[in-house]
């Protein structure tokens, strides 16, 4: 009978998802084990650490029996169980990044360091070590890592060959529910395999979406889980499809391990944007300030100990280049051109003059083309070793721009641009740069606005120190002599 085959494979289902569960409770189970073994270790080796390596034994105070640190083992494993619990450090990490199970780690081992110091004082009979505390922070935070590096490499290893794969269902066709697949697809080691899409409109079922078929429309779901292995349920509708989103969850809440939603407003994520929380309340920040508190002052510091640095360095080539300019034509040694920087406002920016002088009185502001007939002979080799560029650094000093940033436009481009690209204006979220991601990987000068709108956005996302120390050196190599310098 048909509705005893639906209720057959309901039944069956929902074995499997017992099963994984039992399966989870394992490895929960066996990483909390290995977790205890390893903090007892590192808790017993701080000991002998600290007492028994001659070159920082006490040699005067005297060495406590072992049986006295031994006695808090037991406290030691129930205030783990609670810190691991409470952290949901044994939560399924599947899709996530390591650096957040690193932060975890540390964050839970921290505030279990704290719980025990406090507990041992309470229970006051002798004196701790405070080195011996530090070395079980230590090492305990080394083994904990390392066991779960070696764990995490060792299930990547076996889902990319195929093993302890996860099924999952997408619902949503359009451009949000593809860039998921995208990233399912560039992840073989999550080990998700798509069996299908679900689609809005009927006409869709049959179509295939990066050669992943849909299998059905939004109404069919209740069968498709019943009639395929479903652990993960992927929602990632448009906006304009937001009204099936209640109606998709309340059918399938409960009968799968893993539900997980793409939120539509993803699609207008700009720079910095991703999750909150306020209270136990997540919020998706759409965007966020790419530079702000401490970051902001680094930056500021980098720059302006640097910039004066390289403008005492190079004081001597740049006096020997005013010279030439004065020299070789007439008209100023520097060039102040209006341009549009932090959020923005309007500055003048300082330049080597390399063109003859009321170039753009003709034409008015236009690019500079490859062999401009505007330029002076000196001007023409300034522009092509970037040496003009070098008065910037006045501009950094003032704090007008950064070293390292998107390189600052005119304002009547600015304008242009705003219009024609999108998020174009989000360069001018951070300050502008003498040099920046997008130049020293070819796109200045008369090249591709969209790339080099694509490179800044990139720098800004992923902006720091270290990174700002890698461009300028790169910059030497690729900057000072790019093809693309008019």
């Amino acid at each position: 009978m048909p509705g005893s085959s639906a209720l057959g494979g309901e039944e069956l289902h929902k074995d499997e998802i017992k099963m994984l569960k039992k399966h989870a409770q394992f490895f929960e189970s066996l990483f909390f084990i290995s977790d205890l073994l390893i903090l007892s270790l590192a808790w017993i080796l701080s000991y002998f650490l600290r007492f028994h390596f001659v070159p920082i034994r006490p040699p005067l105070l005297g060495t406590p029996p072992l049986m006295n640190y031994l006695e808090f083992l037991l406290p030691l494993w129930v205030i783990w169980g609670f810190t691991s619990n409470r952290f949901g450090l044994y939560r399924p990490r599947r899709m996530e990044h390591f650096s957040r199970e690193v932060f975890d780690i540390a964050k839970c081992l921290t505030f279990a360091f704290v719980i025990l110091i406090a507990v041992i004082y309470l229970l006051r009979r002798f004196e701790f070590s405070r080195l011996a505390f530090l070395y079980f922070w230590e090492i305990g935070f080394l083994g904990l890592l390392s066991m779960r590096y070696f764990a995490r490499r060792t299930l990547m290893m076996l889902r990319s060959k195929g093993y302890n794969q996860r099924f999952a269902l997408i619902a949503g066709t359009g451009a949000l529910g593809q860039k998921l697949l995208e990233k399912i697809e560039i992840h073989p080691d999550f080990g998700i395999h798509v069996i299908g899409f679900l689609g809005h409109r009927a006409e869709e079922v049959g179509k295939k979406v990066k050669n992943i078929p849909v299998i059905g429309v939004y109404e069919d779901l209740d069968r498709i889980v019943g009639e395929n292995k479903v652990d993960i349920f992927f929602v990632a509708l448009p906006i304009h499809e937001y009204h099936c989103f209640e109606g998709l969850v309340r059918e399938v809440q409960g009968d799968l391990t893993e539900i997980k939603v793409v939120p539509a407003s993803y699609e207008f994520m700009g720079l910095r944007g991703g999750m909150d929380v306020l209270g136990d309340l997540p919020m998706l920040s759409l965007q966020g300030s790419p530079l702000h508190g401490w970051d902001r002052v680094f930056k500021r510091t980098f720059d302006l100990v640097i910039g004066i640095v390289i403008l005492v360095i190079l004081s001597s080539v740049m006096l020997v280049i005013s010279l030439l300019v004065k020299l070789t034509s007439r008209g100023p040694i520097l060039y102040k051109q209006e341009r549009v920087g932090f959020d923005g406002r309007f500055f003048q920016m300082f330049k080597f003059r390399t063109m003859k002088k009321d170039a753009e009185k003709k034409t008015g502001p236009v690019w500079a083309r490859e062999n401009d007939s505007r330029r002076t002979k000196v001007g023409a080799f300034l522009r092509k070793t970037s040496l003009d560029e070098l008065p910037q650094l006045f501009n950094v000093v003032k704090g007008e721009m950064s070293l390292v940033g998107p390189r600052p436009e005119r304002p009547n481009f600015v304008e242009t641009f705003r219009n024609e690209i999108p998020h174009y204006m989000l360069r001018h979220k951070i300050k502008a740069g003498m040099t920046g991601w997008a130049q020293i990987n070819g796109w200045r000068g008369n090249t591709s606005l969209e790339k080099r709108i694509e490179h800044d956005l990139y720098y800004i996302q992923n902006w720091s120190i270290g990174f700002d120390v890698r461009i300028l050196f790169m910059t030497i190599w690729k900057g000072f002599f790019s093809k693309s310098a008019a």
